[in-house]
């Protein structure tokens, strides 16, 4: 069976290669050296402009945890995911897929791509609020509060002064952000880490502890882990539930429940709006409530619970109804606690808000053979199972499951009863019937988002059809990627779900990498002069074949036959394995083994001399002989096929190293000391003047007219921005490639030009996949007014992603001077225009109405200004052809 492992902080990964295990070589360092130093005779660079560019994902499908489901229940159709890494994503019924709604966050807070909580405004329905921040310990800064009026398209950041845990154990318990239902100018929040609650009254723009609230919670997932550890750190307060029937409009809720994370004090309530608070009487003990929900039609608070935090364990659990009004409790579990059948915790509790009787709860950490969704139509008198036994080893099932759209997810296994793939998931904490649409379920998974159309087939005894609901939605954490010359455009490796040979990058791929499977693929390379020969590196599923080779450009694998002496895993992240040239030669650093090399593609294995272990290996793209090695700010180089290495240059603080294709010694360098680049394989650098840092270097087609490739900078800092950057010729300028809006966190963990499409990159995120980008090819529509006027206009999209695009217009002046300027257009398929500068917008459209602002309305003849804005589209975004400029 597939046991996914425990999804990690990824903090490593986070970082870039800073975090990759490094070797003391002290005693190697101390003798002469007969090498020349990087040299700080700089190549100097002007300020990169911004090159327009286009984004996109590779479709992967999902591939990460998704934490929490929320539908809006003051309109139908408008649901929000959130994730542990990847942000927060809006859906689109219109276009059936998921649409990212925090890429501009930057480098300066990647800490928000972790989203704790997210609340939908039910009166207000244009109003979403993200509480965000990935760890309470102390890899991360503040939380914040980001509070959005358009459903996401655009966003207010209000920090908090205290963590929130995204990333945390408990992240899937929730929600942790609520809107009052009554009056939605007050939103509460259950902090973690012992902070208490916190409440707004001015729709999430301030915040203010709620003081009387008397537990702060006490649950320490492992009070014997280190104190900074994940694991360590107070759960804190986990939920709020409002009894909407204690307030009226515009007048707050007075009953409210607060889910606390203490085994013995797990739900406290107010009965006048938050003032005052109570131990609720009679409430069972020894477990957390990882979930709750209130019918207000039958006047009932629903409890799910489970004994420990997860989402990666929980061994008990009970489904609990408390009637306020008599103040009586009763345990409707499918299978209670106290059962001998019992072997897990509850979760993803969920009710029919047409049939508020219909519940459904599903078993939030169970493995084997799979988890187990229960539903009543009585308000948990009785239960169904979506499967049930029937004779060891058989099930019967009462869904079938349709993985076509996301065909991988069978993770290449045949059924094996009572095993049945693909599997109903892991990790199920976030389980939401649609409140409009009896019919209609979504659960989120540790890889995924299921959900049925046809739900309440289950009720007359017929199969429900699960389908993935992934499309847009994309979660993977990238450790390396490589794009050759022939064959599949690219190859990824990804945390948890392994990694693809990627035929298309527009298609989500058909299985995930054949043969020696592994969990989490950390490092990868291929043959630069026989792209067919291709190696892998990473976390096994089991055993110890952290090692895999294909000769047939990835179509299938062989687990290396052997492994260097000492072997304990697969080595560091993005270079840990090479492939000579000409795909005759390894050369490998496994943990805590000596780097070695195989000619006989893992067969046999000879420990090379001359290198510490643990270093970083790469291969010259040209010369099958020449290898380069790094360890510390240390440079070594082979040139006899990894036998041996002598000392080369010193380069500070690097954390990536590659050669580039087809020009044999030449080496990028790049990391906290720097970008560097070397023409005679590694002997002396050259520093890039305008380049501080970056995490990742890749390679790829030349720019048109040029015979040097071009170089991309993941996560780089040229000229004190950081971003993506391109350089066509060699280091010497720059153009940063990404945009504020397209930022992904603080991406580049890997980084790879595409040398068959100039200007292509593909770059690796620590959570929204793999990002492609391509030059723009812009949009320009010019409308010379009619009618005496003395102005012009002109129109172009410089950037685009699903749902929206980001647009200038010029504004010249013709033979007389302006004082004022007014520019309209017509949109026709429904675009919208809720966010400009450089103009006073009029009206956002369809018909857009534009004028100056007060410093930009006066041009002299023939002069320009311009104005930009950001803009919603649907389908298609055909270029306005009824431009006009008037003057005043």
């Amino acid at each position: 069976m597939r046991i996914p492992q425990t999804r990690p902080s990824f903090s490593a990964i986070r970082s870039g290669r800073r975090a990759f295990a490094t070797v003391a070589v002290a005693a190697l360092l101390a003798v002469a050296l007969p090498v020349v130093i990087a040299s700080v005779t700089t190549t100097s660079a002007q300020a990169a402009p911004v090159q327009p560019y286009t984004f996109k994902n590779v479709q992967i499908g999902g591939g990460g945890f998704v934490s929490g489901i929320v539908f809006n229940e003051g309109a139908k159709d408008v649901v929000y995911a959130r994730t542990d890494i990847g942000g927060a994503y809006r859906w689109n019924q219109a276009s059936g897929q998921w649409e990212p709604m925090l890429d501009w966050i930057g480098r300066d807070r990647w800490g928000h791509t972790g989203v704790a909580a997210l609340a939908a405004d039910p009166v207000d329905t244009n109003r979403v609020y993200a509480a965000v921040g990935t760890y309470t310990n102390s890899w991360d800064g503040n939380g914040a509060m980001l509070s959005s009026a358009d459903r996401g398209r655009t966003w207010e950041t209000s920090p908090l002064p205290f963590k929130l845990g995204g990333n945390m154990p408990g992240r899937g318990i929730g929600e942790r952000l609520v809107v009052d239902p009554n009056d939605n100018r007050v939103l509460y929040l259950a902090a973690p880490s012992g902070k208490g609650l916190w409440r707004s009254t001015d729709h999430g723009a301030t915040w203010a502890q709620v003081t009387s609230f008397p537990n702060a919670g006490n649950h320490v997932p492992d009070p014997s882990a280190d104190p900074d550890s994940p694991h360590a750190q107070n759960l804190g307060l986990l939920w709020i539930a409002f009894d909407k029937r204690t307030g009226g409009t515009g007048r707050a809720t007075r009953d409210v429940y607060v889910g606390v994370a203490d085994k013995e004090n797990m739900l406290y309530r107010s009965t006048d709006g938050g003032t005052t608070w109570t131990r609720v009487a009679g409430q069972p003990t020894g477990f957390l409530p990882h979930r709750s929900v209130f019918d207000p039609v039958n006047g009932y608070l629903y409890l799910a619970t489970s004994d420990t935090a997860g989402p990666n364990d929980g061994g008990r659990g009970d489904v609990w109804r408390y009637a306020p009004v008599t103040g009586t409790w009763t345990n409707i579990s499918p299978v209670p606690s106290s059962s001998g059948d019992n072997w897990w915790g509850y979760s993803g509790l969920t009710i029919d808000r047409q049939n508020p009787k219909t519940l459904m709860v599903v078993t939030q950490m169970q493995w084997w053979p799979d988890i187990t969704i229960f539903r009543s139509t009585d308000g948990g008198a009785s239960w169904s199972r979506i499967w049930d036994w029937n004779g060891y080893p058989e099930r019967t099932l009462r869904y079938e499951m349709d993985i076509s759209s996301v065909p991988w997810l069978d993770w290449g296994r045949a059924d094996e009863p009572p095993l049945v793939w693909p599997q109903l998931g892991w990790w199920a904490e976030s389980m939401q019937i649609d409140p409009f649409d009896s019919n209609r379920f979504l659960y989120g998974t540790g890889a995924t988002i299921f959900g049925s159309a046809n739900l309440t087939a289950w009720d007359t005894g017929d199969k429900i059809t699960i389908k993935p609901v992934i499309r847009g939605l994309e979660e993977t954490s990238v450790g390396d990627l490589f794009s050759p010359p022939q064959g599949a455009p690219l190859f990824s490796g990804v945390g948890d779900v392994g990694g693809f040979r990627h035929d298309d990058i527009d298609r989500i791929p058909a299985a995930v990498y054949s043969g020696a499977p592994m969990s989490s693929v950390l490092s990868l390379d291929y043959a630069e002069l026989k792209p067919s020969v291709i190696a892998r590196s990473g976390r096994p599923e089991s055993g110890t074949s952290y090692l895999a080779v294909s000769t047939d450009g990835g179509t299938t694998w062989t687990a290396a036959a052997t492994r260097p002496p000492g072997t304990s895993g697969p080595g560091e992240n993005g270079a840990a394995i090479a492939v000579g040239a000409s795909g005759d030669r390894l050369l490998w650093s496994p943990s805590n083994a000596p780097v070695s090399y195989s000619t006989d593609l893992g067969a046999t294995w000879t420990s090379s001399t001359g290198i510490p272990s643990g270093a970083h290996v790469e291969a010259d793209r040209v010369n099958p002989r020449k290898f380069y090695g790094w360890s510390g700010d240390r440079l070594y180089a082979s040139t006899d096929g990894g036998v041996s290495f002598s000392p080369a240059a010193t380069v500070p603080r690097a954390d990536d190293v590659k050669a580039v294709p087809g020009r044999e010694g030449e080496v990028w360098a790049v990391g906290g000391g720097g970008v560097f680049r070397s023409t005679d394989s590694g002997s002396t650098f050259t520093k890039i003047a305008a380049a501080s840092y970056a995490k990742s270097v890749g390679f790829g087609k030349p720019a048109p007219g040029r015979t040097a490739a071009t170089v991309f900078l993941g996560g780089g800092n040229v000229d004190g921005v950081h971003g993506v950057f391109r350089s066509d010729d060699s280091g010497t300028t720059w153009v940063r490639v990404n945009d504020d809006r397209h930022q992904w966190g603080d991406p580049g963990e890997a980084i790879t030009g595409d040398p068959r499409v100039y200007g292509r990159f593909y770059l690796g995120t620590n959570g929204r996949g793999v990002i492609v980008g391509d030059v723009a090819e812009p949009i320009t529509t010019t409308t010379t007014t009619t009618g005496g006027s003395s102005c012009s206009a002109d129109y172009r999209v410089v950037n685009s992603w699903p749902g929206g695009f980001q647009g200038e217009v010029a504004v010249t002046a013709g033979a007389r001077a302006t004082r004022s300027w007014t520019v309209t257009w017509s949109y026709a398929n429904g675009q919208r225009i809720p966010q400009l500068w450089g103009g006073t917008l009029v009206n956002g459209g369809p018909n857009v109405t534009v004028s100056n602002t007060g410093w930009n309305g006066s041009l002299a003849p023939g002069t320009s200004t311009t104005f930009g804005f950001t803009a919603s589209r649907t389908e298609t975004n055909p270029a306005p052809t009824n431009i006009t400029c008037t003057t005043g």
